[in-house]
């Protein structure tokens, strides 16, 4: 076939049978939802409210949310480089995560909030880039090995859409360190701080169990 001018036609276009990524709407929202919970009553929102009451908001939730950006991504990355081991195994090893998870989360429902300390009577003059710094260092810290953390990792390992999970996951860590930076002590005197947790707990058994399953039906398959 050929075109007016005497040039060949351009062959029509043939699946690859690979499409682009896409961000899943679906994948962000499991993410977000799962995390939200675990961190609303977690030590990260009075790390956070505590820096707060030491510097600016604004410098703290910069380095408050590029620590979190780093955990995030340190956890995407081991759940996708677990999702790389054979299917049983991926899924025992995510349901044993959840499972402990939701463990931690209904043992420590059963004590109050942890101490977030006394406030400082005014905030410390000092510029923003060492505020954002020392929010950075504090909440790096604190994050590590988090149940949010471990959570992340989970979803990661499972869904198999490590950019999804981390937009999800990073948004609800936002989320925590907006309320706790700008709303401050308010907010954490009205949270639930039990009810959170145990709602978080669930939802941790619920992953949990999924994931079992879908263990027990690969190995009997």
């Amino acid at each position: 076939m050929e075109h007016r001018n005497g040039l060949p036609a351009p062959r029509p276009a043939v699946p690859s049978g690979r499409e682009s990524p896409v961000l899943s709407l679906t994948v962000i929202a499991t993410a977000y939802v799962l995390v939200l919970p675990v961190e609303l009553p977690d030590k990260t929102l009075f790390a956070s409210l505590v820096l707060a009451t030491r510097f600016a908001p604004l410098p703290v939730f910069v380095g408050v949310g590029a620590a979190f950006g780093v955990q995030v991504a340190i956890a995407v990355t081991a759940g996708s480089l677990l999702s790389l081991l054979p299917g049983p195994l991926v899924s025992g090893v995510v349901a044993v995560l959840f499972l402990v998870g939701a463990v931690l989360l209904w043992r420590s429902a059963r004590s109050g909030p942890e101490d977030a300390g006394e406030a400082a009577e005014r905030r410390e003059q000092t510029s923003f880039l060492r505020a954002a710094a020392i929010s950075f260092g504090v909440l790096f810290a604190a994050e590590w090995g988090d149940l949010s953390q471990l959570a992340t990792a989970g979803l990661a390992a499972r869904l198999d859409d490590p950019v999804s999970v981390f937009i999800g996951a990073w948004a609800a860590l936002l989320t925590v360190s907006g309320l706790a930076v700008f709303l401050g002590k308010k907010l954490a005197d009205r949270l639930p701080v039990a009810l959170i947790r145990r709602v978080a707990a669930l939802l941790f058994l619920v992953f949990a169990v999924v994931a079992a399953v879908e263990t027990v039906r690969t190995l009997t398959s």
